[in-house]
């Protein structure tokens, strides 16, 4: 298999059986891969240092690792929801939990839209089916830059109805150490969501003062998140951030998202194989809670012919 230069357009990106073409970005000393199955962030790291766990390239994605999640993310309870006088019924693929998750697009191929050296923009488009009645287009740039890995999205209703719309990414972010137990966490964020036994949300309460709270920045140590947080803390441009500190020198990884995602899922990964379980942290931006398209809370209502752009990053260092 021959692996083509990130810079030369006139080629087909090598491909793999797992997760198909594979497109390699860089910037200085950055670099990263996406996948053309999920358009999903399958590497990325600065000299050699990864700054997510990613996967290797004849693996494909556990755990939603680099992944998209869209038309909804986190759980949907039931897989079922009514959205403008239409009703979707999604597959459980949480069966024991009886919820759908991740939404639609994360094993879908994506097609190549826009490539440079140091960016690729990737489509897909979403036909009407049972699980989501609507036809909605995608469109996810990844770029390396000065600042590190920007990702934006858009997203069009292509049909003739409203649509419902939420989305999110599940990148694991590491900063080099074998577990994330004495990573030093800084969130700002005023509250968190309460779920169920199904992992579906039942209100909100404080974080201040309590296990969840990282607003200081704190070691992790042996608390246990698959935590939503919002009432983020956001700096002068709207961006939340969350950073990791690696406890012994001075790596670090953080992560920001603009205004469009309200919530930040965190995840210590202590529900997955041995050999993944708390080794790298989960930080989810998300446009809407678990449960949205039920709920309405936060959902994104798209006439016909409309668009919505949001954008998050990772930056291999401290937030600025």
């Amino acid at each position: 298999m021959t692996i083509t230069s990130p810079d030369d357009d006139r080629r087909p990106a090598a491909r793999t059986a797992s997760t198909g073409a594979q497109w390699h970005l860089g910037h200085g000393h950055q670099r990263a891969v996406v996948t053309e199955v999920g358009a999903t962030l399958r590497t990325f790291g600065v000299d050699g240092r990864p700054v997510i766990d990613g996967f290797g390239p004849a693996e494909w994605s556990h755990g939603g690792r680099g992944q998209v999640l869209a038309p909804w993310p986190n759980r949907l309870g039931d897989g079922r929801y009514r959205f403008g006088g239409l009703e979707g019924q999604a597959a459980l693929d949480e069966p024991r939990l009886h919820n759908a998750i991740h939404g639609l697009v994360r094993w879908l191929p994506w097609r190549m839209v826009g490539r440079a050296q140091n960016r690729v923009s990737l489509a897909c488009d979403l036909f009407a089916t049972p699980a989501y009645p609507f036809r909605l287009g995608l469109t996810v740039e990844y770029r390396l830059g000065r600042d590190g890995l920007t990702v934006i999205t858009t997203a069009e209703n292509r049909g003739e109805n409203d649509l419902p719309f939420g989305i999110g990414f599940h990148p694991y972010l590491t900063v080099g150490t074998p577990a994330v137990d004495r990573v030093k966490l800084t969130l700002r964020a005023g509250e968190r969501l309460v779920a169920d036994e199904r992992g579906l949300p039942t209100g909100s309460v404080p974080v201040d003062g309590t296990e969840y709270d990282f607003n200081g920045g704190r070691i992790i140590d042996v608390t246990r998140l698959d935590t939503a947080y919002t009432a983020l803390g956001r700096d002068d441009d709207g961006r939340a951030w969350a950073e990791l500190e690696h406890p012994d020198d001075d790596t670090a990884t953080s992560l920001w998202a603009d205004e469009h995602f309200r919530y930040l899922m965190v995840f210590t990964g202590d529900t997955l194989d041995q050999r993944s379980r708390r080794r790298a942290l989960a930080v989810e931006p998300m446009s809407c809670p678990p449960d949205a398209l039920r709920s309405g809370t936060d959902l994104v209502a798209l006439r016909p012919g409309a668009t919505w752009e949001a954008s998050w990053g990772i930056v291999p260092g401290r937030p600025g």
